[in-house]
């Protein structure tokens, strides 16, 4: 059996505390309880030798290399390595020769590919035949979303794994476990310990490298409060423009104030702007949020969300990230319809389902000689001269979608009063028609 990395990293002097605190055995592996667990299928098949084709899904540093490396060593297979960084096709077509001459000396082969999401279409697809005949067992590892990274065809002869963000806990114990192999001479307060494993935000990797760097400039093998600070900086939280984490974060954003959960739509937005997250953008979704889930419900909301949005470009942070945070916190206690969204989103469908219907002649505009002479315009009822400035009866659709409704408003806000005020429109309409029969008989 060959090693997932090509120098015996684990014994390597020169190898970094990453490398050579990395497990060889279950034993040793911390974190993933949801998938290794003596009782989950994973754990048990690992444990056998039993290998298939799978891809691991997570944050950085939450051990999806480790655990390739793992799978390799219990069934005693040879591993091929290979990042979609630095790969091509053709090195792809190497590995399949060599998988080739494993299989005829009966030996297994898995192909291990970090950073898969990093493949294009044709390079994830020259896996696919020899993962069909068994040559080998590919095991892929991203940080992004593999529905939407990884190709149908590919993820369908894989099983998934998703592995979650490390504990304080795991962290503490893998910085114990590197202090207590590598700097046992090293003093280190549990303290001190437990704000590096706090900083590295679930990062495994994180965490060893800057324990490495600390170890480098202990005092007297002492690491303090100042020197950890000096280390650590300013932190820097999980987050990525483009990637997974983004998504997810305003998504629960958004969803914390459609929820009406003001101390959880302050947290996620805190949590944004502390990983870098533009401001502005933040404010273009707060405005969303206005129209999409309160609306006529309480329209005040739409105003305070653009004036924080103005409040961001004119004074910049910290004052415009105030300001947002003002508008999330109303926008979560308001109350919430989404009528106007929902009522928009029909409309929509209903014009592109209906294609170009007339508008009808009473409500068309007739500036000239020629189309007063068409009918247009005839018969208009100015809304404005009648009673309750309403035109019971009118008309103002197509033929067509007359009796359709649109915008239902909800009994909550203000659009308690406009859900009554258009039921007693209607009942102007059912008298105003009553009477248009009685005529017409």
């Amino acid at each position: 059996m060959t090693d997932l990395f090509d120098n015996d990293e684990n014994n390597n002097a020169f190898a970094p505390l990453a490398a050579k605190m990395r497990p060889q055995c279950l034993a040793d592996y911390t974190g993933q309880e949801h998938l290794i667990h003596p009782d989950k299928p994973l754990y048990k098949a690992i444990q056998q030798g039993k290998l298939h084709s799978m891809i691991f899904w997570g944050p950085p540093g939450t051990g999806k290399t480790t655990l390739a490396t793992i799978i390799a060593n219990h069934a005693n297979a040879k591993v091929e390595k290979i990042s979609a960084v630095l790969s091509g096709v053709k090195d792809i077509r190497a590995i399949v020769e060599r998988a080739e001459l494993n299989r005829a000396q009966n030996i297994s082969t898995v192909v291990f590919v970090d950073e898969v999401h990093r493949f294009n279409k044709s390079q994830q697809d020259a896996f696919l035949p020899h993962v069909e005949s068994g040559l080998f067992t590919f095991i892929g590892a991203t940080t992004e979303n593999p529905s939407f990274e990884v190709n149908n065809a590919l993820l369908s002869r894989a099983r998934v794994y998703v592995l979650k963000t490390l504990s304080t806990a795991d962290l503490r114990h893998i910085i114990d476990s590197a202090l207590e192999k590598e700097y046992p001479q090293l003093v280190f307060t549990d303290l001190l310990r437990e704000q590096l494993a706090a900083f590295a935000d679930g990062d495994a990797r994180m965490a060893l490298n800057l324990l490495e760097i600390l170890s480098e400039v202990a005092e007297d093998n002492t690491i303090n409060e100042n020197i950890l600070e000096s280390v650590l900086g300013n932190g820097i939280r999980r987050f990525d423009k483009g990637g997974e984490d983004f998504y997810n974060q305003i998504s629960a954003l958004h969803k914390s104030v459609r929820g009406s959960d003001p101390d959880a739509s302050l947290y996620w937005f805190a949590r944004m702007i502390d990983g870098g997250c533009d401001a502005l953008y933040i404010a273009r979704r707060v405005v969303r949020m206005a129209s999409e889930d309160i609306g006529n419900a309480d329209p005040r909301g739409l105003e305070i969300a653009l004036n924080a949005w103005q409040v961001q470009e004119r004074l910049g942070s910290p004052e415009g990230e105030l300001a947002i945070a003002q508008a999330i916190s109303y926008l979560a206690v308001a109350p919430k319809s989404n009528a106007v969204y929902l009522g928009y989103k029909a409309a929509l469908k209903a014009a592109q389902e209906h294609g170009s219907l007339d508008v009808p002649l009473h409500i068309r505009n007739a500036p000239t000689k020629l189309m007063r002479e068409l009918d247009y315009g005839k018969q208009y009822r100015y809304a404005h001269d009648e009673p309750e400035a309403y035109a019971a009866g009118e008309t103002y659709l197509p033929e067509p979608l007359e009796k359709i409704r649109f915008y239902k408003p909800s009994p909550r806000g203000l659009e308690k009063k406009i859900q009554e005020k258009l039921k007693h429109l209607s009942e102007l309409d059912s008298v105003a028609l009553q009477k248009r029969n009685k005529l017409k008989s």
